[in-house]
């Protein structure tokens, strides 16, 4: 019987080996917005099922997660500024872009509104406001994508504000998360991500203020890593995503995905 047992134990070891292999796994560097907002948690076990390969995500700010790729320690960049992420395709470490969903940013304030920013039209003139009487604002300061849409939209109004002598403008360092808190915390302005504001629970006396134009259009890419650049990607894994990622059922499951009753995302409209 023990030599049987011991006959068996290269075959058992075999196949055990066998099964961690074919459970393989990708790199996804990440904006905080999709993971924070429940959007991984709800698409990626999906694909597990079907291809039996984990995608262990990064969440850290767009900045940080296009630097993290360009030292190769990823397999897959999903960010939200496409400026920077075409600069990444330029320098040769992404291959190409695959632009797959949308939401909106949002600039949120307390209820009260002393400005009366509910009656502007355009986040310009609510920026204004804010730039002319001075109120208190939030901002992430930590290189996101949600920070660099900040910057593009205060440039709009050919303004760029100094958290040095610009006392009313605070630059944080933080993530969304943090920053929100921080903004409820003070009676602050800030802009923000819609879903990660819908996902936010300390809401508290703050309100959306200015909403639905094309200007806060939120865009999401997904990149694959160039293995000429980073010899160890797993770039037939990568492709297997982006083409799960970009199939209709996978389109119709991001769109089914609410939370309190509202969608967060949206897959991309064919032109």
């Amino acid at each position: 019987m023990q030599t049987k047992i011991l006959y068996l134990i290269p075959f058992f070891l075999i196949a055990v080996f066998s099964n961690i292999q074919s459970n393989d796994f990708l790199i996804l560097q990440s904006t905080t917005s999709t993971r924070d907002s429940g959007f991984y948690d709800f698409i990626l076990p999906d694909f597990k099922k079907k291809f039996n390969i984990d995608v262990r995500v990064v969440a850290v700010g767009t900045g940080q997660a296009i630097k993290n790729s360009e030292n190769c320690d990823a397999d897959l960049l999903i960010a939200h500024h496409k400026e920077s992420e075409l600069k990444l395709i330029r320098n040769g470490f992404g291959l190409y872009r695959k632009e797959f969903m949308y939401n909106d940013y949002i600039l949120v304030g307390p209820k009260s509104d002393p400005s009366f920013l509910k009656n502007n039209i355009s986040i310009e003139s609510a920026l204004e406001q804010i730039h002319n009487h001075e109120l208190l604002f939030i901002s992430r300061g930590d290189d996101s994508g949600t920070n660099k849409k900040e910057i593009g939209l205060w440039k709009k109004i050919n303004f760029l504000p100094n958290p040095q002598t610009d006392k009313w403008y605070l630059s944080v360092g933080q993530g969304m998360g943090a920053s929100l808190n921080m903004a409820v915390n003070k009676n602050a302005y800030l802009i923000t991500d819609r879903a990660t504001w819908i996902s936010f629970k300390n809401k508290s006396d703050h309100a959306i203020l200015v909403e639905n134009e094309p200007l806060l259009y939120n865009f999401y890419g997904v990149i694959p890593i160039n293995p000429e650049k980073c010899p160890n990607v797993k770039y037939t894994e990568s492709k297997k995503f982006i083409n799960w990622l970009l199939d209709e059922k996978t389109k119709e499951k991001i769109n089914s995905y609410k939370l309190d009753n509202q969608q967060l995302f949206f897959t991309k409209i064919k032109n």
